[in-house]
């Protein structure tokens, strides 16, 4: 697919110009999902960026060539004692300035060649997911801080798993306070970094960071918990982290650009396809209604340590957003819900504490910081009462919460009328 999108750049010839202009908005060519499930270059318009060349911007600013390796054998990283002192013995290269390339044609930029495509791409993308977030998120601009580092391509070794860097990847880092766009190997269909749901995750990531663990590139809660034996609260945050990224990644898709694809609930299937990585797409695919939670991932959820419970966040993630899903399309009240989401992360209100306060709340016991405890943060800042049944409903269906657990101490926590889904069996708990 890349090689004859890119291909089709060559009809535009030896174009001259001069350096491109960066003031923004600046035109130029991207690759966009259309409606037929095929990336084509669009034209579109880079509203944040300052640096066309360098690809640097209100949003982002890219960087090339870095080297970060967790090593637990590195003196640097044992004997660091604060979270920059951390960061900074992880990045071994910090890398340089991109450098991108361009023809320019009719007042659009087109990228020369694939590492621009890519990169452009990746920053608007990056640049779509933050309009989302200022307008269905409703989160003003300073919220955002300064411009994320995006190490593009990078070598990331995790040393004591695997001497060779990582690939096939897209992740944001708190540690860093970075994005990392790994460089792809196995994943030929379509690289993650022009995967606008993808891209949308893990800014979604960055956003739970800043406002639900208050952007502390070692979240208290997590910091404190995982050094328990079993971590359930621990493991409700990263669940709800990865989860919730999956459901605005969903809601971002349906803010599209003209001719796009739209809301699409299978974003991941235009990177993971076929036999190998299928399956991802299908169990991560939001419409399906039929999941529920079982009696052994719900015992893992409460009686795992974080490290041991790697890996099911993504399932308990999931049932969390495919219920959130189910609610806001009833309903019709999507983005109505996705606001609130967004609200309930943070909120120094007595009668709707946010997920960041009911965590600093429970600190000292995390097995109050429940399913329950969790999802009431959701549902406090649902107003509208019939979203509001919908969500409980779904919650207590999909992720088995007793209604008793959920209301506690708040009987108006959730409407009479809202009493469980009947898709899940009911687990006798």
């Amino acid at each position: 697919m890349l090689r004859t999108v890119i291909a089709s750049t060559a009809a535009l010839g030896l174009a001259a110009g001069c350096a491109p202009d960066s003031a923004a908005p600046v035109k130029v060519s991207a690759l966009v999902l259309s409606s037929n499930g095929q990336y084509v270059p669009q034209e579109v318009e880079l509203k944040t960026i300052s640096d066309i060349v360098g690809l640097k911007g209100t949003v982002a600013d890219l960087q090339g060539g870095a080297r970060i390796v967790i090593d637990s054998q590195d003196p640097d990283l044992n004997n660091a004692t604060t979270p920059e002192g951390y960061a900074n013995a992880l990045l071994k290269n910090a890398g340089r300035d991109v450098s991108a390339n361009y023809i320019s044609q009719d007042g659009v930029l087109w990228p020369a060649d694939f590492h621009t495509w890519n990169m452009v791409t990746a920053y608007y993308s990056m640049e779509r997911a933050y309009d989302y977030f200022r307008g269905v998120g409703n989160l003003p601009a300073a919220d955002f801080k300064d411009p994320v580092t995006t190490y593009y391509f990078p070598e990331f070794v995790l040393a004591d798993v695997d001497k060779d860097p990582l690939s096939d990847n897209a992740m944001y880092f708190s540690v860093l306070e970075s994005f990392l766009v790994l460089p792809f190997d196995q994943l030929q269909r379509a690289p993650l970094a022009i995967n606008a749901g993808v891209i949308a995750h893990e800014y979604s990531h960055r956003v739970f960071n800043l406002k639900a663990y208050n952007g502390q590139q070692f979240p208290e809660a997590l910091t404190l918990w995982q050094q328990s034996g079993a971590s359930p609260g621990a493991n409700i945050l990263k669940s709800f982290d990865e989860g919730l990224a999956d459901y605005h990644a969903y809601g971002a898709t349906c803010q599209t650009t003209q001719g796009g694809k739209g809301c699409d609930t299978r974003f991941f299937s235009t990177s993971f396809h076929g036999n190998v990585y299928g399956p991802i797409t299908d169990d991560r695919d939001l419409a399906r209604v039929d999941r529920c939670m079982d009696a052994s991932l719900l015992s893992q959820l409460y009686n795992q340590n974080l490290s041991a419970f790697s890996g099911n966040e993504y399932r308990v993630g999931t049932l969390l957003a495919s219920a959130l899903y189910q609610a806001g399309e009833a309903t019709g009240q999507r983005d109505v819900l996705l606001r609130a989401i967004v609200a309930s992360y943070n909120d120094e209100s007595t009668t709707t504490p946010g997920l960041y306060q009911l965590a600093r709340a429970t600190l000292a016991d995390q097995s109050r910081f429940t399913l329950a405890v969790a999802a009431s943060a959701i549902i406090t800042h649902v107003t509208d009462l019939r979203l509001k049944e919908a969500v409980c409903n779904e919650l207590m269906d999909h992720l088995q919460i007793p209604r008793e657990q959920l209301v506690g101490t708040d009987p108006n926590m959730c409407p009479p009328s809202a009493a469980g889904g009947t898709t899940c069996p009911r687990l006798d708990l």
